[in-house]
């Protein structure tokens, strides 16, 4: 056996590998982890996308088990002899996609198990579908460790699914603080040639562009303020960066305002960073969050934000210091908040050199590594 083969393994199922918070915060956790304390696998129920170039560390296999939409029983197979195979001294799953795999791997002699809650999606915003629950509270003995990325979580985690609070752990999401930034010179170039300037007052946002995410509120609240004529066309443009199956919707509302050439919806981007310092609001219209890392990416990046006050987001955003809260599916009140940077210079920088100042002080990547490393420490070490 070599050296490396002595280090324990951990396996980490998700999903998909490929463009989300989730899956950056997976990868960000692989690769400050120090690399004599544990190996990894990942182990994807669909498959990987190029965003697994993004892992720095050697030696990560990463498994596609292919499972087909709908109900695929051969997965189960697949997955068991994967596990089998690996023999990890733990596995860590993530959310409801990932919980299944908990009765598999003990089924397959893994002995530790950890799972995570990193937020829900668009036909459980809330956690109260009564056939989730319960799957997550036969599955719950299973479950050595739950992590939960946000205080709503972790509360839900204990008084819905009855979990033990010594057995749920709440982790931050940790930002490359180095990565984004503030500008340090004029805005970056956003869109095509002539969609910015200096005088430009641009609302920007990233995400997957799925329901759960609903963009197209924050559509209608753009088309709000150039109705209302708060901010004058001349100045006003929008940026939603990222893709999914409501980006067709959110153009086609555009087109029929006449509002396409005022917006950016360029699909997903590998220059995010450089992207964010070229706004001058962060916008996060989402129906529920779990800890959302691009809002700390733009907090990281010297922007304010501006969110719906669901889930992790109050855990973020400071109201009337780093930035604002409003109710989902309220473009009037999006609009407004955004609005109010417009109408009072200089507090979008005030509020976002707080929001900066907070993300050094309270969520870093070192932070966030150091937390899961003392998880896996106390079940390998028991």
């Amino acid at each position: 056996m070599s050296t490396a083969e002595t280090i324990p393994l951990i396996v980490h199922l998700i999903h998909r590998l490929d463009v989300g918070g989730l899956e950056n915060g997976l990868i960000n956790l692989i690769n400050h982890l120090p690399p004599e304390r544990y190996r990894h696998a990942i182990v994807c129920l669909e498959s990987a996308s190029d965003f697994r170039q993004r892992i720095q560390r050697p030696g990560v296999e990463i498994i596609s088990l292919n499972k087909r939409r709908g109900k695929d029983w051969s997965h189960y197979l697949r997955l068991f002899h994967t596990l089998k195979r690996l023999h990890p001294c733990l596995i860590h799953t993530r959310n409801l996609a990932g919980i299944e795999a908990q009765l598999l791997a003990a089924a397959a002699g893994v002995h530790l198990r950890v799972h995570g809650e990193h937020g829900r999606d668009i036909d459980d915003l809330d956690g109260s579908k009564r056939r989730y629950r319960l799957l997550r509270k036969l599955l719950r003995p299973l479950i050595g460790q739950f992590i939960a990325v946000s205080r709503e979580l972790e509360e839900w985690l204990i008084s819905a699914i009855g979990a033990r609070p010594q057995r749920v752990t709440h982790i931050r999401n940790g930002v490359d603080s180095l990565q984004f930034h503030p500008r340090l010179g004029p805005p970056a170039a956003i869109g095509p040639q002539g969609f910015v300037s200096e005088q430009t007052f641009l609302i920007g946002s990233v995400g997957r562009m799925e329901q759960v995410k609903d963009h197209l509120t924050l559509v209608h609240a753009f088309l709000h303020l150039l109705d209302a004529e708060i901010i004058p066309a001349a100045h006003l443009r929008l940026a939603i960066i990222g893709d999914g199956s409501c980006r067709q919707a959110c153009q086609e509302a555009l087109r029929a305002a006449g509002a396409a050439h005022l917006a950016w919806l360029p699909g997903s981007r590998d220059d995010v960073a450089q992207l964010m310092r070229g706004m001058t609001v962060f916008v996060q219209p989402s129906l529920t969050e779990g800890t959302s890392n691009t809002i700390l990416e733009a907090m990281a990046s010297g922007l304010p934000v501006v969110a719906t006050a669901v889930g992790g987001n109050p855990d973020l955003v400071q109201i009337g210091w780093t930035g604002a809260l409003v109710s989902p599916r309220k473009p009037a009140h999006l609009a407004d908040a955004i609005a109010n940077y417009y109408r009072m210079p200089g507090l979008a920088m005030q509020h976002g050199a707080r929001a900066r100042q907070r993300v050094l002080n309270e969520f870093s990547l070192t932070a966030m590594a150091n937390a899961y490393l003392a998880v896996y420490d106390r079940l390998t070490l028991g």
